[in-house]
């Protein structure tokens, strides 16, 4: 059993390592930050618009962040509103927004192909399905286990 959490948790923390250099290197020529790049990232992948919460849903992080990132991205005219309405409105990628998400996307799926050179389609599956069973898991056992 020890054998297999220090395997599990010295090869998440090296996947989590080698993720963040991937981020830094590749987004560094965009000056974008982690949490701009998913923000846009989510909102390529919702042409329709998400709102503040949405994204602070889907992003991961709190909504105080989101709107400062948010702000951010509106100012570098990267990101709009569909509406008027400031207020839960929701928001979009302007066309320039749509082209730097689409270069993002695009390095991103050369990180991923690399990242996966070697498995199987299936074994992908597999893989995906155990590491979100796992994740769900511990979530649980967070969620069960009360602080001490």
């Amino acid at each position: 059993m020890i054998d297999r959490f220090e395997l599990f948790t010295t090869t998440i923390t090296q996947i989590y390592k080698n993720l963040q250099r991937i981020k830094m290197q590749e987004m560094s020529g965009f000056e974008l930050r982690g949490t701009y790049v998913m923000c846009m990232f989510e909102l390529n992948r919702n042409p329709e618009g998400l709102t503040i919460t949405q994204l602070s849903q889907l992003c991961g992080e709190d909504k105080a962040a989101i709107s400062r990132t948010i702000s951010e991205l509106v100012k570098r005219g990267l990101v709009t509103s569909n509406n008027d309405k400031k207020y839960r409105a929701p928001l979009v990628l302007t066309k320039e927004g749509q082209e730097t998400a689409a270069k993002i996307d695009a390095l991103a799926s050369t990180a991923v192909e690399a990242g996966s050179n070697g498995l199987t389609p299936e074994e992908l599956k597999t893989f995906y399905k155990a590491l979100t069973t796992i994740s769900d898991n511990l979530n649980n056992y967070l969620v069960d286990t009360p602080d001490e």
